[in-house]
């Protein structure tokens, strides 16, 4: 029976990462992906700076579209945050796995789509899993399957939750990109966010309760975008996502590690899934490469965890409050050195002062 030190289980992006990663490292890695090819998601799509500085470090070889910060639109005001330094990066989701696979298998790592995982246990110094390619033997069992694990609630380490979820629906059309930013417009109840993916090309993603409406009656939340993209030929069709309240007991048990949405997904409103789960997953990768504990992979986890939910559950009370929500809108507009601040924050960036306010109460449109 073939043995390898990582079965990654799931060929998303942070599970192909984690095999990059370890491939790097000296390890044997070997992806099982249920699903087969291309592997999409619905998600904003958008890539924080330090996350795409992550990639290229990686040799991961990205086209996509370059943005340079956040601006906030609601009820007529606009808010701009710019990075401090390099740009995030706007990319198609199939584009993103699509280069994460070429890299991980110009490493030597066996990614095999269409496989699913059946069973596994325990045994000894490692793990013996039943894949619908037949058997495997590993060293860890990396559970990178999403939301919705199978391998979380297979290892005992899911945590119910009772709150309710948000959910998120995205869609592509065919329009040059208005701004060198991801707009956020804020509705009473829900939020459009606006990603560039290439030179013709956006991602509307929109994040709400999940009440039944279908992305159309959704988009009519947010006039001012609807005439933005009145016309544009969709490229995609709606993919939907969620609930995003999914947590985890904790990130590793016995011979099994979780990493990306596995271990607890945060509400995708930051923007930082992608580099989380990066983040995450070099840390896990350089704990077993060291023969670590992997008590220290979760006390590193939290920390790359910190700010981003802290700022997520900051932005959760705006999002579910219009009045509070719209007040922070419009004093981070008459005080852009603010937000500049909390998005160079929420990037994981030093803070660098502009000269030039922006932000001015307008109709919605770019400058």
């Amino acid at each position: 029976m073939e043995r390898v030190d990582l079965a990654i289980a799931g060929g998303g992006p942070v599970g192909l990462a984690t095999a990059i990663f370890a491939a790097r490292a000296g390890m044997r890695a070997t992806v099982l992906e249920a699903r087969r090819e291309p592997v999409d998601k619905a998600c904003g799509e958008g890539i924080m700076p330090r996350g795409a500085a992550l990639l290229r470090a990686l040799g991961v070889e990205l086209s996509g579209r370059p943005f340079e910060g956040i601006r906030f639109l609601s009820r007529g005001v606009i808010a701009e945050g710019r990075f401090p330094g390099e740009p995030g990066l706007g990319v198609r989701r199939t584009a993103l796995v699509e280069a994460l696979r070429a890299r991980a298998r110009a490493l030597g790592v066996p990614v095999a789509s269409g496989c699913a995982l059946r069973a596994w246990r325990e045994s000894g110094d490692g793990v013996a899993l039943e894949t619908s390619a037949g058997p495997l033997a590993a060293s860890w069992l990396i559970g990178a399957d999403g939301l919705h694990s199978a391998v979380r609630r297979s290892s005992g380490l899911d945590r119910e939750i009772r709150a309710r979820g948000r959910f998120g629906v995205r869609r592509h059309f065919r329009v040059e990109p208005w701004s060198p930013l991801v707009e956020v417009y804020w509705a009473d109840d829900a939020e459009a966010y606006v990603t560039p993916v290439a030179r013709n090309e956006i991602g509307i993603a929109i994040l709400w309760r999940g009440d039944g409406r279908r992305f159309g009656e959704l988009l009519a939340r947010f006039p001012a975008l609807c005439a933005r993209v009145a016309g544009a030929e969709p490229t995609s069709d709606a993919r939907g996502a969620g609930p995003f309240t999914q947590r985890a007991r904790g990130c590793q048990r016995g011979r099994v590690a979780l990493v990306g949405d596995a271990a607890g997904a945060l509400d995708p409103l930051t923007g930082e899934g992608i580099t989380v789960g990066l983040l995450s997953a070099r840390a896990l990768v350089a704990a077993i490469a060291e023969g670590a504990p992997l008590a220290r992979y979760q006390r590193e986890r939290r920390a790359i965890l910190r700010v981003p939910r802290a700022l997520a559950e900051l932005l959760l009370v705006a999002a579910a409050r219009p009045r509070l929500r719209h007040a922070f809108v419009a004093a981070v507009a008459r005080h852009p050195a603010l937000f500049d601040r909390l998005v160079a924050l929420n990037a994981g960036e030093g803070f660098r002062s502009r000269a030039v306010p922006v932000g001015d109460p307008v109709s919605g449109s770019a400058r």
